[in-house]
């Protein structure tokens, strides 16, 4: 036994390691969308290991979390070989079970491996000399619009470079539009546009260390603040997931803003309103601010209990460090690639028929080396859930202003984790 296995572990110092993952089964725990573009690599993938057998499992998104934590903690009993996992929540898992996972350096990820992706994309995956999941998904935000609906108010999106023009352009398209909101957001359960705005500001709730508190420094109150402008303007409307998609169909909003993968989202789920929609460069604070943020995105870790590592780690070289396996998923389901080599796909520069022809690929993902880092740490679930809170009361005018109601949410998240305030 011990022969054997010095003998694997030089094969795969050498290179070699795909030569041991030629036969054997796989289980992927996922999601939605997620799960179906997991699926579609598997023919390709196939084409190259045809002796191992793909399973993808589409549990939906907290089920996944919920029976992988659940696994972790009866020391990896009943987990598949692969699991996917949320960059926001990748820090709960490597802090409370850190043997969970396995380190893909053991299995011959290399340094430059890892330089295929960018920075921030890898900074909630890795610990210190670890790295515990390699990227999937990423989300570059962009404005996803309605092109009738502006064109009928005269507004060009190209002039739309700050918030504040989204105001104005939004205040415009409403009255040209009766009926239609200018946006949506789920303002009772979730914090998407502030942690959109924070983030291209280069503010986040934690330092980029993880081991102090910046939710209420000066850039993500003027974040919050101009959240509240917006909702202020009447340009917002409330809406979570399920009434955005229904109001894209249904023609109620002119514009939805959010990560990149969420092109899959409105071209799947409506697909009449094909040739309607377009996209810009969201808007940053100032005329000539930094307009890249991200907002969600994936990463594929191989569990530690895992009978088929090697097969596993084939797996996922394949479908997240080829350019055939990252466009795949791109075509078919909007899941947007983290591997930098992808945006150099000539399907990255076409022309996508949805979107009134324009190659809306290259002006997403041109932002992606913009994007500044921003970590969650093990404690952005408890974070988020007091932003949240302290939002909403913001909103309702429960604070004198902005800073007020971030002190109090720093102040909150202080006593939650023990961590200091910056």
């Amino acid at each position: 036994m011990r022969t054997t296995l010095t003998c694997a572990t030089l094969l795969l110092a050498l290179g070699c390691g795909p030569a041991l993952a030629q036969s054997g089964e796989l289980t992927i725990w996922s999601w939605n969308i997620a799960a179906s573009s997991l699926k579609s690599t598997v023919e390709g993938f196939n084409k190259k290991y045809p002796d191992i057998k793909v399973t993808v499992q589409d549990l939906g998104n907290q089920p996944t979390y919920d029976k992988s934590i659940a696994g972790c903690a009866a020391g990896g009993v009943g987990l598949p070989d692969i699991v996917s996992i949320e960059n926001g929540e990748a820090e709960n898992y490597w802090s409370q079970f850190p043997d969970c996972f396995v380190d893909l350096h053991t299995l011959g990820y290399t340094a430059e491996d890892q330089k295929k992706f960018p920075d921030f994309k890898r900074t909630e995956l890795e610990v210190g000399d670890k790295a515990y999941a390699m990227p999937w998904d990423s989300g570059p935000v962009a404005v996803f619009y309605r092109r009738d609906f502006y064109e009928k108010a005269g507004v060009d999106p190209a002039s739309i470079k700050t918030w504040d023009d989204f105001i104005t352009a939004g205040k415009k398209i409403q009255e040209a539009n009766p009926g239609v909101t200018m946006t949506n957001a789920d303002f009772n359960g979730d914090t998407e546009f502030f942690r959109m705005i924070s983030n291209e500001q280069g503010c986040a709730y934690f330092a980029e260390d993880g081991q102090s508190i910046t939710v209420n420094q000066p850039k993500c109150v003027d974040a919050m603040t101009k959240v509240k402008e917006m909702k202020d303007a009447g340009i917002v409307s409330s809406a979570d997931w399920s009434t955005k998609i229904t109001n894209n169909t249904a023609g109620t909003v002119a514009t939805q803003v959010y990560g990149g993968w969420y092109e899959g989202t409105i071209r799947t789920e409506s697909p009449k309103e094909g040739g309607k929609w377009g996209v810009y460069l969201m808007p940053s604070l100032t005329a000539d601010g930094p307009r890249a943020a991200n907002l969600g995105g994936s990463s594929l870790a191989i569990t530690a209990a895992s009978k088929n590592k090697e097969a596993a780690y084939a797996y996922l070289k394949y479908t997240l460090e080829t350019n055939e396996g990252q466009i795949t998923m791109l075509k078919d389901f909007g899941l947007v690639p983290s591997l930098i080599s992808a945006l150099e796909d000539p399907y990255v520069a076409k022309g996508q028929p949805y979107w009134g022809d324009q190659a809306v690929w290259k002006d997403i993902l041109a932002t992606l080396p913009k994007v500044v880092p921003s970590r969650g740490t093990q404690f952005q679930s408890d974070a988020e859930i007091i932003v949240r809170a302290v939002q909403t009361k913001y909103l309702a005018g429960g604070y004198p202003d902005a800073k007020a109601a971030l002190d109090d949410a720093a102040s909150q998240i202080a006593s939650a984790t023990g961590l200091p305030v910056k």
